[in-house]
């Protein structure tokens, strides 16, 4: 009993306490914390997750790569009106471009193609048989001319694998 009444060994009881009292709630917080953050997993391997543009970014990237299509093809400028000029358009690569335009029977047409943005996309034009070939999506126009054009052209443009960005064409006849 003489210890109990020990000056010193009270305040060691007391030094203990208020040690037990700071460690306990932080020890407590450590470990629902250090428990909770792998809950979601369910023991699979964590995923970190991919950055990825938002909507605004997107669509910012787009537009300039729209813009830079309709440049290497003319698109929108004055001679859009010019008499020789028959259509043109711009789409993703994802859709790609399957439109088959009416032409004059016998004439000579030049179509221009251009891919704005990543990787490779497969241009195929059907004239009397299929005539394909790759273009990079650089914004360089691939341009072709069509002699003694059918009725209706056929012209498909599919993205390959991981090509992304905006592919325009564009159609003008050629002037005698």
């Amino acid at each position: 009993m003489a210890l109990l009444g020990n000056p010193d060994m009270i305040h060691g009881q007391r030094l203990a306490r208020l040690g037990a009292n700071f460690l306990v709630p932080i020890l407590s917080v450590a470990f629902i914390v250090g428990c909770s953050s792998g809950s979601e997993d369910r023991g699979e391997p964590s995923k970190d997750p991919k950055p990825s543009a938002s909507p605004s970014a997107t669509s910012d990237r787009t537009k300039v790569l729209e813009k830079q299509a309709e440049e290497a093809l003319g698109i929108g400028e004055a001679d859009d009106t010019d008499d020789l000029f028959v259509e043109s358009g711009l789409e993703r690569t994802s859709d790609g471009i399957h439109t088959r335009p009416v032409l004059s029977n016998g004439k000579s047409y030049t179509l221009a193609v251009v891919c704005s943005g990543a990787g490779e996309v497969r241009l195929t034009v059907t004239v009397k048989r299929p005539a394909r070939q790759t273009v990079a999506c650089d914004s360089v126009p691939v341009r072709q001319r069509i002699t003694d054009a059918p009725a209706q052209l056929e012209i498909d443009v599919d993205g390959l694998a991981g090509s992304s960005g905006i592919v325009g064409w564009r159609i003008d006849e050629l002037a005698k």
